[in-house]
């Protein structure tokens, strides 16, 4: 069934409101709630479903402009569900304004379900984003009130270049609360053009560095080339990107899942490290870290292993990377026959691993420190296949639920990254820092005296450890064997152990080193970066991922 999308009210001091246009006359559905406010877009308001898609006119005929988006449609429409549409702007034609940098030629702004109902803002962007389709920019998100109210009526917008914005509840709704839920504002003489654009010829609005990752994401061929000028890395595997890509499509992966298979695929000869630095920036943590662990894990697939222990390789590998993921990579980039038997059946070892489900919702009335213990226990004694059931991942996890344990968070990084400066802003009751010991004794540049420091330090973290309470360990920590001496301390303790793990662009750490109170030499520093060798999610009970600003930018 196709369903018109509703017009949306102007609200009340919005200057674009022409004489037939709704006004929203009373605020008080927005009042008191969480609402998000997002960039209005000068486009062709478009509805997209299963099996085919309409403009605002449900009879709406063919149109130029509309082709780039019945492309899109055919990728993506597996995607929707029956009964499911999903609203946004056709931004492939310039109207009256015209953009240069759009990540797509189609924004969603909504999506509607089965029931009729207006998903809530978070499902919908997670949705939208599954699918390769972006939202517009969010200018705002908080709680409306009268102050809120007086924010938005006093925004100043460039409204050459802008066309408004739209107000909405984060709370999904149904189709009869709309015109409270939903209101805009825009800017005045919005139309300006002297002839409607539909009657002129069309001209393609511009595409930013961005539209290429989304592109990818909804299923489109790679562009080797714009992939990387995205990315800002110089050099690729172009044939291994289209390989894999075709290898995805054949497992119904978009998004997020298919973007980093494709750019494991081109940066393949990249180190781990450097990647998830580098990457960050343009893509996220989330999907920068996947992209460095899928280039770190699939050489793995390439080699005999032993039977037995491959479910439980397995199940650990998928901590960090979607397994089908991993298995594309690995076919797609297999030095030859022997390798490509192995990952195919490794790929047969990894069907129906996935863990049991509702772990998390096992450990939900638990504090967040004892409920990530018991997931962390749970889910390893799923791998070692103790368990099979979220009722046997309780009761094996049961004595960690009063959360009466020590906590270490285990920083690790290289010099110049943050370490130390995320570590001093944590609530913590010790704080064990190699650093600080070597300037007791009298520099801390002084690198003669490692062993005798690092004994100290272990020393020091096993009485606090024993003690209770949350204890950091403040150390490079840039490989296995470092980290393996610390986690040693701590599983005798039986803490929680967290890895702080910074992930900064070698450039920038370069930068940071010269400014740095107390900078390494340059080669020093890129001996250590030569070195790092970042943990994977599993190695430790939780690991957070922290970028160049200096917060955890994802938590797994």
């Amino acid at each position: 069934m196709r369903t018109h999308y509703p017009r949306t009210p102007h609200l009340p001091w919005s200057p674009g409101a022409a004489s037939d246009d709704v006004r929203i006359a009373d605020l008080s559905a927005l009042l008191g709630r969480e609402v998000v406010v997002t960039e209005k877009l000068d486009g062709e308001n478009t509805t997209l479903y299963a099996d085919g898609l309409h403009a605002r006119s449900l009879d709406s005929a063919h149109h130029p402009s509309r082709a780039w988006v019945k492309a899109l449609q055919g990728r993506i429409g597996h995607g929707i569900p029956d009964g499911w549409r999903v609203c946004g702007e056709n931004m492939y034609a310039r109207h009256s304004i015209a953009y240069r940098d759009l990540d797509s030629w189609f924004y969603g702004f909504s999506v509607w379900d089965g029931d009729g109902r207006c998903l809530d803002w978070d499902r919908t962007a997670r949705f939208l984003r599954d699918l390769g389709v972006p939202v517009p920019a969010v200018l705002w998100r908080g709680v409306f009130d009268r102050r809120a109210e007086r924010a938005l009526r006093a925004l100043k917008f460039d409204t050459e270049r802008q066309e408004g914005y739209v107000v909405r509840t984060v709370d999904g709704f149904g189709p009869q609360e709309f015109g409270r839920r939903v209101a805009k504002w825009v800017r005045p003489w919005h139309v300006a053009t002297d002839t409607h654009w539909m009657h002129a010829t069309v001209v393609a609005n511009g595409l930013g560095p961005a539209a290429a990752l989304w592109a990818v994401r909804s299923g489109a061929a790679p562009d080797a080339e714009a992939l990387l000028a995205a990315v800002g890395v110089p050099e690729g595997d172009r044939t291994a990107a289209c390989d894999v890509s075709a290898r995805l499509d054949a497992l119904g992966r978009t998004g997020d899942a298919r973007l980093a298979g494709v750019l494991a695929a081109l940066l393949h000869e990249r180190p781990r490290s450097w990647l998830a630095g580098r990457l960050a920036a343009p893509l996220g943590m989330p999907t920068a870290r996947r992209v460095a662990d899928l280039v770190g894990l699939h050489t793995g697939l390439h080699r005999p292993y032993p039977d037995e222990q491959r479910r439980t390789g397995l199940v650990r590998m998928s901590y960090a990377v979607d397994l089908g993921v991993l298995h594309a990579v690995a076919g797609a980039l297999a030095p030859d026959a022997d390798a490509r038997e192995q990952v195919d059946w490794s790929q047969l070892h990894a069907e129906g691993v996935d863990g049991p489900t509702g772990l998390r919702e096992a450990f939900a009335d638990l504090d967040t420190d004892a409920a990530d213990r018991c997931w962390a226990e749970a889910r390893e004694a799923y791998a070692q296949g103790r368990i099979t059931t979220a009722e046997e991942a309780v009761a094996v996890s049961w004595r960690w639920r009063s959360g009466e344990f020590p906590k270490l968070i285990h920083m690790v990084g290289p010099s110049g990254s943050g370490k130390s400066t995320f570590a001093r802003g944590l609530d913590a009751d010790v704080h064990v820092s190699l650093d600080d010991l070597r300037e007791a004794r009298g520099s801390r540049a002084d690198q003669r005296a490692n062993k005798d420091v690092l004994r100290t330090g272990l020393e020091r973290l096993d009485t606090a450890l024993a003690e209770g309470g949350t204890v950091v360990w403040d150390a490079t920590a840039l490989n296995p064997h470092q980290r393996s001496l610390v986690h040693a301390v701590a599983h005798r303790r039986d803490a929680l152990t967290t890895h702080a793990v910074v992930l900064v662009d070698a450039a920038e750490l370069a930068r940071r080193n010269t400014d740095r109170a107390n900078p390494v030499p340059p080669q020093v520093l890129g001996a250590q970066l030569h070195r790092f060798v970042p943990p994977y999610p599993g190695q430790a009970h939780r690991t957070w991922y922290i970028g160049a600003r200096g917060t955890v930018e994802e938590e797994v």
